[in-house]
């Protein structure tokens, strides 16, 4: 199979659907997550095609965007950077709850149509960038990071620029399930929710998620 555009890609893939934890969201998801990850696998090998991080609500991102939806303060009037944004999950929430500019960021260029197309369906307007930021200076107000710290690799180097950001004057929020590689030193913790998830994606029905600011 050829894939001409992501975007077609995407609308042929997925369905509109509320995340459990953000009902005010709509966003393109996969229903079957196997299915779609098995066909972007095999597309992987033949065209470099990334697996579809974009086309699930995952637990980190649904508690942060929880949390800035009923926190809209955090955000309000600020410049937003979202990373790996994924579907754009976080970003929305941020442009609703009265952000200035939100960018939001990722690696995969599906990713990023993913995230044009979810903005247009939840009335918002986003500024996207595609590309590795991790270590670079920035210029915001607030960095959001959902459910990053799945890998060692990608961990240790993302938690020091963190500290990097907050120390410039950046806020940093992250919202995390327990995953592996979160550092358990220099967190506070600022809320906590029960994210009901997809047991093809994860270990458990539900998953306890925190939303943490650096200490």
């Amino acid at each position: 199979m050829t894939i001409e555009s992501p975007s077609l890609f995407i609308l042929a893939n997925t369905r509109p659907l509320q995340p459990p934890h953000c009902p005010e969201i709509t966003l393109c998801l996969a229903d079957e997550a196997v299915a779609l990850w098995q066909l972007s696998a095999e597309e992987l090998d033949q065209k470099g095609l990334p697996l579809p991080f974009w086309a699930f609500a995952w637990a980190g991102g649904q508690a942060l965007a929880r949390y800035l939806l009923d926190n809209p303060h955090s955000v309000s009037g600020k410049q937003v950077y979202d990373l790996a944004s994924g579907s754009g999950i976080v970003a929305i929430a941020a442009k609703l709850s009265g952000a200035g500019d939100v960018t939001a960021v990722d690696i995969d260029p599906y990713a990023i149509a993913a995230i044009d197309l979810n903005a247009t369906a939840n009335g918002v307007s986003l500024l996207t960038l595609q590309g590795d930021i991790i270590g670079r200076p920035l210029k915001a107000d607030v960095l959001l990071v959902g459910d990053l710290f799945y890998e060692r690799e990608i961990a240790e180097p993302l938690f020091a620029w963190l500290k990097q950001c907050q120390q410039a004057g950046i806020l940093v929020l992250i919202g995390d399930p327990g995953r592996t590689y979160l550092p358990k030193e220099g967190l506070k913790e600022l809320a906590c929710y029960q994210i009901a998830v997809s047991r093809e994606l994860e270990d458990q029905d539900i998953k306890v998620t925190r939303v943490w600011s650096l200490a």
